[in-house]
């Protein structure tokens, strides 16, 4: 029965890793087409199905972790998707004014060329029970140069939409209401921007550890 389990497993994941890849790859080739052809004014629009598809695929990552389908920890899976998700739909999506911006252009590239590397390591290890070296030392490289520009494209988003959610009160619940509760979503947006001050240099010294421990045990082998 056990098994029977595991193949199941590799077979669920070896079909969702490769599903998510090609949804990026997608976005990659739709933004780079965009771009070459009417300008990064018109990059959000290209990619928006796709992009809307396969980053909220993600949260099914977080599942996987808390039902024990992966080895990832939630506590390092969790903020990276939320972050994500956010800048995703709670600002790209939720304030159309800010989807011209060249930001947007740096934001899905960065994210695709990571997701089409990590997604195909992962799916070509699922499916052969390893990967080839070539793609490892790209999985465990990449992010140093694409976190930083996609993290910067992320808080350069969030705080050029800023003046347009303090305009609006899109998601904001005022006082007075039956429950007696206010929630104002331009402060919930500065407070997003303070998290990722400390949250940016510790998930990045978390990925430098990953690759060390991944390239060490790489060599060994």
């Amino acid at each position: 029965m056990a098994g029977v389990l595991s193949v199941l497993r590799r077979i669920y994941l070896t079909l969702y890793n490769w599903t998510v890849f090609f949804g990026w790859f997608q976005v990659f080739y739709l933004a780079l087409k965009t771009l070459k052809e009417s300008g990064h004014e018109h990059v959000y629009d290209a990619v928006e199905k796709p992009l809307l598809l396969a980053q909220t695929a993600a949260i099914l990552e977080i599942l996987h972790g808390l039902v024990g389908l992966v080895r990832s920890p939630v506590s390092a899976t969790l903020p990276q998707i939320s972050s994500r998700l956010y800048v995703t739909w709670g600002i790209l999506w939720s304030f159309p004014e800010i989807r011209s911006h060249i930001l947007v252009s740096s934001l899905v590239i960065s994210w695709s060329i990571t997701e089409i590397i990590r997604y195909s390591f992962f799916g070509t290890k699922e499916a052969f029970g390893s990967a080839p070296s070539w793609l490892l030392w790209l999985r465990y490289s990449t992010f140093l140069l694409l976190y930083p520009s996609g993290i910067t494209s992320e808080v350069g988003l969030i705080y050029s939409a800023l003046p347009y959610i303090k305009g609006s009160d899109k998601y904001s619940l005022r006082m007075p209401n039956k429950w007696n509760f206010s929630f104002d979503y331009y402060y919930a947006a500065l407070v997003a921007l303070g998290i990722y001050v400390p949250g940016s240099p510790h998930m990045y010294g978390y990925m430098l550890g990953q690759r060390k421990k991944a390239l060490s045990k790489s060599k060994k082998e």
